[in-house]
C-alpha cells in the first residue's frame, strides 16, 4: 500500500487543535500533532511507502481560467484555549511548517512539493498514473479527492476516523465517485469561492439525474441533453437553470476536476523526477538534533522511531 498525505490539510488539523509547545513557549501542535499522526498512520495502515505532498503556492492554470478562485478564503481558527494572547499565527504556522519539512528529510518518508501547483493534483496525478498497480490511501478530509475513489484507491479521513470507499461516498454524496467532480460543478464550491446553479445540490441532482448514482461516468453534455429533453416534459426549474449556466458549469468542472489536465507538462516531469531523486533515509541522530534546536525537549519520539524504522525496513 502507498500512503498519500495531503501534507497541509493533516498539518493545519493538529495545528488549530493540539496544544503543544516549545521550551521557548513557541505554538508546536502542528509539529507534534503531525508526526504523531504519521506514526499512527504506519502503525495502523503498515504501507510500504508513505508521501506527503506539500502545497506549491497555488494553481496557475486555475486562476487563469478564474481570478477568483479561492479568493476571500478564511484563516484556520484555533479549536484551543489560551490564557495568554496567541502570537502572529501566520508566522508560526509558516516557521512550524518549515521545520517539519526538514524534520521528514531524517525520516523514510517522501515529499513532494511541485512550484505554482496545488497538493490535489499532485495526488490526483500520483494515484491515477504513478501507483496505477498498487492501492494506494489517500489521507485528508478534503472532499475534493472524493471523485479518485476507485476499488483500488480508498481516502481516509482524520476528522472522520473513517475510510472513504466507494460505497461510503455513493452514500453520502448519493453520486457514483466517478461523477462527483461533474456534480460538484452544477453545486459550487463556496470554500474555494465557485458559485454553482441555484437551486442544485447533490440530493437534487441525484433525484433528476438518476444516471448519476447508477452509472459510473457521466459527462456534462448528457446532463445538458437530459436537461433539454426533460425541460420540455417537466416544469421544474432545475432543467431551463442549468442550461442558462452552461459555460458557468463547465468552468467549474476545469476547476474541479482533478487531472492533467490542471497540470503543465513540465510540472508533471517534475512529479516524476521528485519519485526518481527522492531518496528515503533514516537518521534519527539528526532528527533527535533537530528536535533539540527547535525546543521539542518535552515530546518523546519513541512511538515514531519504532514506526519508521519498521517503514525502513520495507
Amino acid at each position: 500500500m502507498i500512503i498519500l498525505v495531503d501534507g497541509l490539510n493533516f498539518f493545519m488539523r493538529h495545528y488549530a487543535a493540539n496544544p503543544s509547545m516549545t521550551q521557548n513557549g513557541d505554538l508546536a501542535g502542528g509539529v507534534v500533532g503531525f508526526l504523531k499522526g504519521i506514526a499512527g498512520l504506519s502503525r495502523q495502515f503498515k504501507p510500504d511507502q508513505i508521501h506527503v505532498i506539500w502545497e506549491g503556492g497555488g494553481s496557475l492554470r486555475r486562476r487563469a481560467i478564474y481570478s477568483d478562485y479561492k479568493k476571500g478564503r478564511k484563516p484556520k481558527k484555533f479549536n484551543r484555549y489560551y490564557e495568554d494572547e496567541i502570537p502572529d499565527s501566520n508566522q508560526n504556522r509558516l516557521s512550524q511548517v518549515a521545520f517539519l519539512t526538514k524534520c521528514l528529510r531524517n525520516l523514510p518518508v517522501y515529499q513532494h512539493y511541485i512550484k505554482y501547483c496545488e497538493a490535489d493534483d499532485v495526488v490526483g496525478y500520483l494515484a491515477r498514473y504513478e501507483f496505477v498497480n498498487q492501492e494506494v490511501l489517500i489521507v485528508s478530509s478534503d472532499k475534493d479527492f472524493y471523485q479518485l475513489v476507485n476499488e483500488r484507491v480508498k481516502i481516509w479521513s482524520p476528522g472522520q476516523k473513517r475510510l472513504i470507499n466507494e460505497e461510503v461516498v455513493l452514500e453520502k454524496m448519493l453520486v457514483k465517485p466517478s461523477n462527483v467532480a461533474v456534480v460538484r460543478s452544477f453545486v459550487g464550491d463556496s470554500s474555494d469561492n465557485i458559485g454553482g446553479v441555484k437551486g442544485a445540490g447533490f440530493k437534487t441532482l441525484a433525484k433528476r439525474f438518476p444516471m448519476l448514482t447508477t452509472q459510473e461516468r457521466v459527462n456534462l453534455d448528457s446532463i445538458f441533453t437530459e436537461c433539454n429533453r426533460l425541460k420540455e416534459e417537466s416544469k421544474v426549474r432545475i432543467y431551463p437553470d442549468i442550461l442558462e449556466n452552461k459555460d458557468l458549469i463547465k468552468r467549474n468542472f476545469r476547476l474541479m476536476c482533478l487531472d492533467i489536465s490542471n497540470l503543465a507538462a513540465t510540472q508533471i516531469q517534475q512529479i516524476k523526477g521528485s519519485l526518481e531523486i527522492n531518496e528515503k533515509k533514516y537518521d534519527k541522530l539528526s532528527f533527535l538534533r533537530s528536535l533539540h534546536k527547535f525546543g521539542l525537549i518535552n515530546f518523546d519520539p519513541s512511538t515514531l522511531f519504532l514506526q519508521m524504522n519498521l517503514l525502513n525496513g520495507r
